[in-house]
């Protein structure tokens, strides 16, 4: 039966959350098992498809029917590169940032999806955090495979490689915070990756050259409100110093699941003992997050029913050991390699959620306006299952409305992508 029910849980992870079968359970396990498991399979007004095109996002009735795409490097891809809740509370107001294309605000069941071309077009977005509840997200050029930095204008000494953007939530409007060029003399400059702890910003710079490729390692920190900040005034309104790679990697590299918080340990109790993965865990309305790996304690890996075997949803790379921040292999690309599972994680003061890439969402806590579930226990939501090769990449709720970003994946490439909205008034709180 042991051998047995190793043999399913390598094939199957949703057959992992249901399988009863064991008589010799551990205490772990029988507590993982008493979780309510709520589907959002079967589409009952319970649930909607969406789809990204150049143009927008559409309505689809199934992941199926959406029109095939060319598979391209993830950086070039219109997908979901980062989303969270913009209050520390985790009520309504959430955003998602769409890679080449713009920010959807969401509010609840309503979605607007707000675009600049002069912004997004040729650029990779992501890295959302938020301060005071104004999104913040960086760009980049991808030296591996975004064609516009072979244009001389990109060389030219007026050229201005973009960073840190802010999204005003009033006017729908995104502003330029600070460019690379405020950050380093360096032509063929741009910041790759950076790590910002709710003060201090430390940050990864690429420059590119005929001969070689150089990385550098700054701190900075603004003298007045970052939000006051452009492009113009950000060189005389920062105090800024050295770093170097062994503190930027400290700063992103991936640490024991026994540091992560107890909110998280607590609600995946049970499921990390038997589950390896490797969980980004986000504070709603906060600072740049970091990322945990769990080992399960009998040492194999279970893969999940669409496990991907790429990095979608990655902050680094093109698929090798290391990204475009020179640092080490992303989690995802990370969770790949080793069949791991990838999850994402948003702690908000009331509630707090963990969906992991096959679609299983845990949540435990209480939404806004919305009593609490299971006297705190957490309960476990099977979201719609997706075709093979698909996966579940990141998530915000909004209210009582769940949205969850899936994509089509490859290697290091992105299909198809979109979100499904999940109506969890129908698919959890009418069944408790």
């Amino acid at each position: 039966m042991r051998i047995l029910n190793r043999f399913l849980c390598f094939f199957s992870f949703t057959l992992l959350l249901c399988l009863t079968a064991c008589k010799e359970k551990s205490i772990a396990d029988k507590k993982f098992d008493n979780i309510p498991q709520i589907s959002a399979g079967e589409s009952n007004g319970s649930h909607t498809w969406y789809y990204f095109t150049r143009e927008g996002f559409k309505k689809v009735a199934t992941v199926q029917n959406v029109p095939q795409t060319a598979f391209i490097p993830w950086t070039e891809a219109i997908r979901i590169s980062s989303a969270n809740c913009a209050t520390t509370a985790g009520e309504n107001k959430a955003f998602a940032v769409i890679n080449r294309l713009g920010i959807i605000s969401f509010n609840g069941e309503e979605k607007q999806l707000s675009k600049d071309e002069n912004i997004f077009t040729d650029r990779t977005a992501g890295n959302l955090i938020f301060l005071n509840e104004t999104p913040i997200f960086s760009v980049f050029k991808s030296a591996f495979f975004n064609d516009t930095i072979k244009d001389f204008k990109y060389s030219a000494e007026d050229s201005q490689h973009l960073f840190l953007i802010q999204f005003d939530p009033a006017s729908k409007i995104a502003y330029p915070i600070i460019n690379c060029n405020n950050l380093t003399k360096e032509k063929n400059s741009e910041v790759v990756d950076y790590y910002w702890d709710g003060i201090n910003w430390t940050c990864c710079i690429k420059t590119i050259s005929d001969t070689k490729t150089e990385f550098n390692y700054i701190n900075w920190k603004p003298i007045q409100s970052l939000l006051t900040l452009s492009p113009v005034n950000a060189k005389a309104n920062i105090s800024q110093w050295e770093s170097n790679q062994d503190e930027f990697r400290a700063k992103k590299e991936q640490l024991e699941y026994k540091l992560a918080p107890e909110r998280i340990k607590k609600m995946l109790a049970g499921f990390s003992k038997r589950t390896n993965f490797s969980i980004d865990v986000k504070n709603s309305g906060g600072c740049s997050w970091r990322n945990y790996k769990n080992v399960a304690q009998n040492g194999w890996a279970p893969a999940g029913g669409n496990a991907s075997s790429g990095p979608a949803g990655a902050t680094g790379g093109s698929g090798s050991s290391t990204g475009e921040s020179g640092a080490a292999a992303s989690p995802r690309e990370n969770a790949a390699s080793a069949r791991e599972l990838y999850a994402t994680a948003i702690l908000a003061q009331t509630w707090s959620a963990a969906l992991f890439e096959d679609g299983t969402l845990f949540l435990e806590g209480a939404l806004p306006g919305k009593h609490i579930l299971r006297g705190g226990k957490p309960v476990a939501i099977r979201l719609p299952k997706l075709p093979d090769d698909f996966v579940y990449s990141d998530f915000v709720i909004s209210g009582t409305s769940l949205y969850a970003a899936w994509e089509e994946t490859s290697f290091f490439k992105t299909g198809r992508a979109g979100f499904v909205e999940i109506n969890l008034n129908k698919t959890l709180y009418s069944k408790l």
